[in-house]
């Protein structure tokens, strides 16, 4: 992250002991390291609340996109359905003269079956 080379880190630990003392340095830098690990764990809260929320924010788009395609199933699914209902309609007997003449013509039956006597 901060790209500290091992001599760097060197020169810093000496100034430190300068400083700082050896009877405090072990106390100075216990709280660092504590410091430095709530740091991280912060900032890796930090990205999980980013990261959800991003997840729950594309959750509702993927939501509405669904339900619009819900809607537009729905509607051919409508559409489909009344044109269907439509054909029974005009398929039914009473049709009116305007309608267009059947594919398959009635099948005449033999005089023959029914005038036997029985």
């Amino acid at each position: 992250m901060f790209e500290i080379a091992f001599s760097e880190l060197l020169v810093i630990m000496v100034v430190a002991l300068i400083v700082i003392g050896p009877e405090r340095l072990p106390k100075v830098a216990r709280m660092a390291g504590n410091l430095w690990g709530r740091m991280q764990r912060y900032v890796q809260s930090v990205k999980n609340d980013i990261a959800n929320d991003m997840a729950v924010e594309e959750a509702q788009q993927l939501h509405g996109a669904i339900g619009k395609e819900i809607t537009a199933i729905e509607q051919a699914t409508l559409e489909a359905r009344q044109a269907l209902e439509q054909e029974i309609l005009d398929a039914q007997p009473g049709k009116p003269p305007d309608a267009p003449p059947e594919q398959n013509p009635p099948v005449k039956q033999s005089s023959d079956t029914t005038s036997k006597p029985a």
